[in-house]
């Protein structure tokens, strides 16, 4: 028996689609303003205050080694800065510099969907949806 999905289903996959088209498009064009990749601008975003290059990776949903890349980029742009972690070496945290701080102002204000997706929605709904996609992302596919 194969599994067909309801009007509804469908309507909500159109949704999401539709929601990341609008959050693609706009994060594009405000990256393109600053010569810079959507993932450079996340990066930069994520870099506002210091924050150890792994903790960059997660929100960027990609591995650590493509992550320096990004960094050195922006580093190379004078955008962000690399510093050690005053309580563990090892660690680099990175962030933004001067420059990097009005670069990622301009960027939130060129992309006021993707910079707040969920304005339309109080805090309960906010937490119902959250709650119900998490629902949804850890249930089974059907077969």
């Amino acid at each position: 028996m194969s599994y067909r999905p309801d009007d509804v289903t469908r309507q909500i996959v159109a949704l999401f689609a539709a929601i990341n088209r609008r959050y693609a498009r706009e994060s594009e064009q405000a990256a393109a303003e600053h010569e810079l990749t959507p993932l450079q601008a996340k990066a930069l975003l994520a870099a506002e205050e210091p924050v150890p290059m792994r903790r960059i990776a997660e929100y960027l949903h990609a591995e650590p080694s493509n992550v320096t890349t990004i960094i050195d980029r922006l580093e190379g742009r004078g955008l962000v800065e690399r510093h050690p972690a005053p309580d563990d070496r090892r660690v680099k945290l990175v962030a933004a510099t001067e420059t990097g701080l009005r670069v990622a102002a301009d960027l939130r204000t060129r992309m006021p969907f993707a910079s707040r997706p969920l304005h339309a929605l109080d805090d309960r709904q906010r937490e119902t949806l959250r709650d119900l996609l998490q629902l949804v992302a850890g249930s089974e596919s059907p077969n």
